[in-house]
């Protein structure tokens, strides 16, 4: 169903989206991927240029945690070791290992990775590159432009 979905729209509009075609391909992927609701996460826009990842990892350290950025792929992984379960009566806190994958746009820069009191943040910045940003084109002669 996606997939039909994803098709009719890329038919539609690739007549008019020169380029595009890896950003449909990244978005057909993630939208017929099946990731877990765990850990919880929360994505903050918290300025025009800024976002912020939070993930809720009670129980893990620092060492238990990795974050990896390969391509436009951020890979955050969980493994706790098993003797962390030693002595528990009861775990009413979700502690079991995890993988979480987001895919970031090309402008996208991880500024960093925080972890308090139970939270992961992931600091994430759009970089517009100079020859991205908005600019003139002046016009010339045809002869000029095509030799």
């Amino acid at each position: 169903m996606v997939n039909s979905t994803f098709e009719t729209i890329w038919r539609d509009i690739s007549p008019f989206a020169v380029g595009f075609d890896r950003t449909f391909g990244t978005l057909e992927v993630l939208a017929n991927s099946r990731q877990t609701n765990y850990p919880p996460y929360n994505i903050r826009k918290v300025s025009e240029d800024q976002y912020t990842i939070e993930l809720a990892v009670a129980g893990f350290e620092e060492k238990d945690i990795d974050v990896e950025l390969a391509g436009e792929n951020l890979v955050i992984k969980g493994n706790r070791p098993k003797e962390a379960e030693n002595g528990l009566l009861h775990q009413g806190l979700a502690a079991r290992d995890f993988t979480k994958k987001f895919v970031l746009s090309d402008d996208m820069v991880i500024k960093g990775a925080a972890l308090s009191n139970g939270m992961l943040y992931i600091g994430i910045e759009r970089i517009i590159p100079e020859d991205k940003k908005p600019r003139k084109i002046k016009l010339s002669s045809k002869s000029k432009l095509l030799g």
